[in-house]
């Protein structure tokens, strides 16, 4: 028989696993296990998205489902900083560069990127905020990446 003490030894460790894998800062268990919610949540978001974008680029899907996130561009913050995912259906040109300027016009210094731009632009990348400047928040991030996009002459 199991005693009352090795039980709360194992949900205790199993909390701190789950704690790690969410990345939750949270100290006590209904904390823990909200974060753990909210990280499911967040990652189900992303996997719709994800599989939204397969099917657009295979083309198998009706058209209308691949029109509706012509833009896509979502900011997190990370550690090192901040990390923005930027999907648009069509490949523009330098529009790249302009996203990097708008970066660069933040403040911020990309530690990591990936882009790639074969029948539609991809861009993920982490942006760290350079010493001595002012704090910027996601939202910042974002409106400046969107209106790079929206300014954008190919577009």
């Amino acid at each position: 028989m199991v005693s009352k003490e090795q039980k709360r030894a194992s949900l205790h460790e199993k909390l701190q696993i789950l704690r790690t894998l969410t990345h939750s800062q949270a100290a006590n268990k209904r904390s823990i296990i909200a974060d753990a919610s909210t990280y499911i949540k967040d990652l189900k978001q992303k996997i719709s998205k994800l599989n939204q974008e397969i099917a657009c680029t295979q083309n198998t899907t009706s058209p209308t489902l691949c029109e509706e996130p012509s833009q896509l561009v979502s900011v997190e913050v990370v550690e090192k900083g901040f990390l923005i995912s930027v999907f648009t259906n069509k490949n523009s040109p330098g529009l790249l560069a302009s996203i990097l300027e708008a970066f660069d016009v933040l403040g911020l210094t990309v530690l990591e990127a990936r882009a790639s731009c074969a029948g539609s632009f991809r861009l993920q990348a982490v942006g760290g905020e350079d010493e001595g400047e002012e704090v910027i928040d996601a939202q910042a991030v974002e409106e400046a990446v969107m209106h790079a996009i929206r300014s954008y002459p190919g577009n």
